[in-house]
């Protein structure tokens, strides 16, 4: 019984229902969102909710009792477990807001699909690159936020009236959302020399600083993908080392076998059916 439940754990038409499971899941939350189709068939879609709810605790107890110990080893397991025990957690009363995080159910799907888990393996590898270039945004930020403040304060106090609303309107000014003709000509048009402050601004985080993240995603990804494919590599110069070895063991046991038979072994041929 153990090795059956063992054999649908880790099949790989298992792992397909899973993934097709949680895209009906994730549109079945979808069509819950609308009144219309709620009157039509909203008990159908909670009933479908809930089964396949009861779906994704059934395969979380089998993983447990098959994996043991080693499941609370990965960390695609624990991932999985806290999204399926967020569903669990009671949604009525002051923890209704909890029934918007069953949603969180579409994220195993980053823990089954391989090119996902690189994606976020890339990601949480780029962690501490990202947060040495956090910091030095955090000082150009403070530094122009500061000077903003000092320069266009009395003029424009509703953008730059504070080091807080500086701050605000220099991200807003980064992202290049409306920064033009909402903000920097409006300035220009008291201060005709603005534009010597905004445009290094400008250069400075959106054309150099941003692109430092997406520099160092990319090599995360690249790193991840390199390491994948020298465990795959590793894994193959294994599987045909042992090849070798049992190539080579056949071929001493027949050796042995020729030099039991003597010299009157002269006209068999040992590439032929073996003996019975």
């Amino acid at each position: 019984m153990f090795e059956k439940i063992r054999a649908i754990v880790d099949s790989p038409t298992t792992e397909k229902v899973i993934i097709g499971l949680i895209v009906i899941n994730a549109i079945t939350l979808g069509l819950e969102t609308d009144k219309t189709v709620m009157a039509a068939i909203g008990p159908f879609l909670i009933a479908l909710d809930k089964t396949v709810l009861g779906i994704f605790i059934l395969e979380i107890l089998a993983k447990l009792l098959v994996r043991g110990w080693r499941f609370w080893r990965d960390p695609w397991s624990l991932f999985d477990f806290c999204v399926v025990a967020i569903a669990l957690l009671p949604s009525t009363g002051a923890l209704s807001v909890l029934r918007a995080l069953r949603i969180l159910r579409v994220l195993r799907l980053i823990s089954l699909v391989p090119s996902l888990r690189r994606v976020v393996g890339g990601l949480i590898a780029a962690i501490p690159g990202m947060a040495s270039i956090v910091l030095l945004m955090a000082l150009i930020f403070y530094v122009f936020s500061v000077m903003a403040t000092k320069l266009y304060a009395e003029t424009f106090p509703e953008w730059f009236g504070s080091l807080g609303a500086s701050a605000y309107s220099l991200f807003q000014i980064m992202t290049l959302e409306s920064w033009s003709m909402g903000i920097v000509r409006p300035i220009m048009e008291v201060h005709p020399y603005a534009w010597i402050f905004f445009v290094p601004f400008i250069l400075s985080t959106a054309f150099t600083v941003l692109n430092l993240f997406i520099g160092i995603i990319v090599s995360a990804m690249q790193s991840e993908h390199d390491d994948a494919a020298d465990a795959q590599r590793t894994a193959l110069h294994e599987e045909t080392g042992s090849v070798l070895l049992e190539v080579k063991a056949l071929r001493k046991d027949i050796e042995d076998l020729k030099s039991r038979l003597g010299p009157h072994n002269d006209g068999i041929r040992f590439d032929a059916d073996p003996l019975p």
